[in-house]
């Protein structure tokens, strides 16, 4: 693990990029998107809280493990060092996204918003487009083997059924 002020200056950098593009994407835009109108109320209401909270966790465990374990932020241009396979990268590639996403979903449910699900289907087509063209080969040029052993076992969005997650 980092320490003192290495530690200080990712968490730091962490938090900045957090704020300008996880946030927008997954609460500011949103809120504007949802800006006079009413949040809806019952189970509904209840479920798009619970996704709202549920995708920021998400996304703060994988920034703790991008900062802590791989030495660097979520941003492409300070990715992290070292290869993250720890805590829900276990069983997914992509948790920051699917945190992210999640979070859109909640807002949706929350504000009964359809718009929100379309603007949900268009960050993820984003992501996707980002993840293939960019981020996998990317990560295949920098950790090589160890990649191609961890694309093996693990789904790029979703859980593998049947694996085991050590």
């Amino acid at each position: 693990m980092p320490t003192g002020n290495v530690m200080l200056v990712l968490l730091i950098k962490n938090i900045v990029f957090t704020v300008v593009v996880p946030a927008t994407v997954a609460v500011y835009l949103p809120m504007l998107m949802t800006r006079g109108r009413t949040p809806g109320s019952g189970v509904l209401a209840a479920l798009g809280c619970v996704l709202v909270v549920a995708g920021a966790l998400i996304y703060l465990r994988c920034a703790w493990d991008f900062l802590a374990f791989g030495r660097g932020t979520p941003a492409p241009i300070d990715a992290p060092k070292k290869l993250v396979v720890r805590g829900l990268y276990r069983y997914t590639r992509n948790p920051m996204y699917v945190g992210v996403l999640t979070a859109i979903l909640g807002w949706s449910a929350l504000y009964g918003a359809m718009d929100l699900v379309v603007y949900g289907i268009i960050v993820g087509a984003a992501f996707h487009l980002f993840v293939v063209v960019y981020e996998e080969p990317h990560l295949q040029q920098v950790f090589g083997t160890s990649y191609d052993e961890y694309r093996a076992r693990v789904g790029r969005w979703l859980p593998r059924l049947g694996r085991r997650h050590d």
